[in-house]
């Protein structure tokens, strides 16, 4: 597309009008903070021990991201389904990479999960937790300045984010994980 041609619609390019953001060849931030709230539930909720622990968490955070990021297209498919509309293979795959995001979001807590023998951690779940609500906040801030949102809106992106972040931190601790 050129500077001079108009945007392109998601229906056009074989997305859906229901795919957010489809209509922007950008990253999709809704999906990068969703899987990055997602990675920090289920390390939150993890209370794996052993001799595998960590292959454990990081096999957690990547089943889950994939399984939520099918369950997303399958319900993008099956909503345009539903209201008459078919989706070709070649569509639900532009809504698959579109989604994407929500499965690379589990790779940042992932690493972490990988390298904290190295940095002295014991608890790897503390940093791998540390490391999704950092980057949960970092994408809900850059997807709300992408947005052109004001400089207080984008505080309040950010501080949304941290304050669900920070629940999940709460949750963590109230249940001894």
């Amino acid at each position: 597309m050129t500077a001079s041609e108009p945007p392109r619609s998601p229906s056009a390019r074989g997305l859906p009008e229901s795919v957010p953001g489809a209509d922007r060849g950008r990253t999709d931030y809704a999906g990068a903070v969703y899987g990055s709230l997602l990675a920090a539930s289920v390390i939150a909720a993890s209370d794996v021990k052993g001799p595998h622990a960590r292959l454990s968490i990081i096999v957690l955070l990547v089943v889950t991201g994939l399984v939520f990021w099918l369950a997303h297209v399958y319900a993008h498919v099956a909503g345009e389904r539903e209201a008459g509309k078919t989706v070709s293979w070649q569509q639900a795959r532009r809504i698959g990479r579109h989604e994407w995001s929500i499965v690379e979001a589990a790779v940042l807590p992932a690493l972490a999960v990988l390298v904290s023998p190295w940095l002295g951690k014991a608890d790897e779940a503390w940093l791998a937790l540390g490391v999704a609500i950092t980057q949960q906040v970092v994408w809900a801030t850059l997807g709300a300045r992408r947005a052109g949102a004001s400089k207080q809106q984008i505080a309040v992106e950010a501080a949304v984010n941290l304050a669900l972040g920070l629940l999940i931190v709460v949750a963590k601790v109230a249940v001894g994980h």
